[in-house]
Formats: structure tokens, C-alpha cells, sequence
């Protein structure tokens, strides 16, 4: 599980939640699949609505140039990202998310690996509302900033709890990575951050760096699904 701080910037937020507020909202039980819709209470912004998929995009090439996301996912394939809303008493019960999902408008499949919210509202603005994701050190229970995303393996069972006042975005969004392996997703992660900070340190020489970079390019060459 990866928190990345200010994914989008408080001005950016703040324009997608004006055009969100002029878009058409369906019953988000519509795109659940299986067991989840029985517990699934929120709307979910018309995905075939012209603007909602120029905002879908526009995320969509933001994610593409996220340092931070790219380590921690490496996606090959990322879905088109849903945006959804819950008001007062709304939720989503535990559920796991589909393990293979077909992008909209295409023959293509996609083997969701990792799952994403990126949160659209600030904390202080509703009450409830928090993101459960269960994990083998237990319950880790999530409410950032506005902008802030959180990835987390789409296998975990999660939930947003009941909002009990006020009204809570989000875009969601599921990815397949290029590293199929969750464990060694996570020390390819830990490798690059760490090759990252090193990066920045004058004091390490070019050489250390490149030894550095060939042992994960190869890691990734070894671990690679494609």
C-alpha cells in the first residue's frame, strides 16, 4: 500500500470538482460486479458523457507521469478512471474488486493487479467516509488530503465506510502491472525509491548508480509478465 502525496495539486482538484458538478450521476450498483453490488450505496459519474471522459483522460496522462505511481505500480494497462460520490448514509460494504476487467470500448482485457483511489474532497469536508483496505498487519483505515491517492493490491477486501454527513469524491481506478508478483513489485519499489534518493546525494559516484540501475532494469526484465 503506497500513499502519493498531492497526485494532484489543490487548483487541479478544485477544477475537476467544477466540471464534476455539472455532469449526470448514476447508480453506482450499475458497475458493480457479482457479490459487490449488494453492498455497494454510492453514485458514479456517467462514464459516457463527453466531459467525464476528457476528465477520465486527462487523469489518465497525469498518472503516466507520475514518478512515485510508475515505481510503485509499473503499470502496463491502467482503466479508464470512474469517478464516484457518496452523500449522507451511503457506502460500500467489504468486497474484493474484480480480478479481469474489459476496458470500455475495446476488445482489451485487463488483470487488475493494483487498485487506486485518488480523493477529490478534503477530510474536514465529510464525516465517515474512510477507506478500510484489510491487510496482514490488519485494518488500515485511510482518509488523506484532497489530491493524495493511495494504491493498494486489488486482491485486498476494502470498503469506504458510511458517510454520515457531508459529500465525499474520488476517482477510482485499477492497473495491471508489467510485475504480475506482489512481493516483487514491492522491493522493485524499494530498490528504485532508494536508487532515487541516491540520485540526488553529489557524494555517490556515477559508477555505484549504474550498477544500481542495471541490477533492477534486469529484475524487471526477469519478472516481467509481458
Amino acid at each position: 500500500m503506497v500513499l502519493i502525496e498531492q497526485l494532484l495539486t489543490k487548483q487541479e482538484v478544485n477544477l475537476m470538482r467544477q466540471h464534476l458538478d455539472q455532469v449526470p450521476w448514476l447508480d453506482g450498483k450499475g458497475t458493480a460486479m457479482g457479490m459487490a453490488a449488494a453492498v455497494k450505496d454510492n453514485v458514479q459519474a456517467d462514464a459516457s458523457f463527453k466531459t467525464v471522459q476528457q476528465l477520465a483522460n486527462s487523469l489518465l496522462a497525469k498518472y503516466g507521469e507520475t514518478e512515485k505511481l510508475v515505481s510503485a505500480v509499473l503499470p502496463h494497462k491502467i482503466f479508464p478512471p470512474c469517478f464516484n460520490r457518496y452523500s449522507s448514509g451511503e457506502t460500500y460494504g467489504y468486497h474484493v474488486d474484480a480480478a479481469v476487467m474489459r476496458i470500455p470500448n475495446s476488445a482489451e482485457v485487463l488483470r487488475s493487479d493494483m487498485s487506486m483511489t485518488l480523493f477529490l474532497s478534503e477530510p474536514e469536508e465529510y464525516e465517515g467516509g474512510e477507506l478500510v483496505i484489510q491487510t496482514e498487519f490488519g485494518e488500515q483505515r485511510i482518509k488523506p488530503k484532497a489530491g493524495d491517492a493511495v494504491t493498494y493490491p486489488s486482491s485486498s477486501l476494502h470498503k469506504v465506510t458510511p458517510v454520515t454527513s457531508g459529500v465525499r469524491f474520488a476517482a477510482i481506478t485499477w492497473m495491471q502491472s508489467m510485475v504480475q508478483d506482489t512481493h516483487i513489485r514491492e522491493l522493485l519499489f524499494e530498490l528504485d525509491q532508494n536508487i532515487q534518493q541516491l540520485s540526488s546525494n553529489e557524494s555517490v559516484a556515477r559508477e555505484q548508480l549504474d550498477s544500481l540501475h542495471h541490477v533492477y532494469h534486469n529484475l524487471i526484465r526477469k519478472h516481467s509478465t509481458l
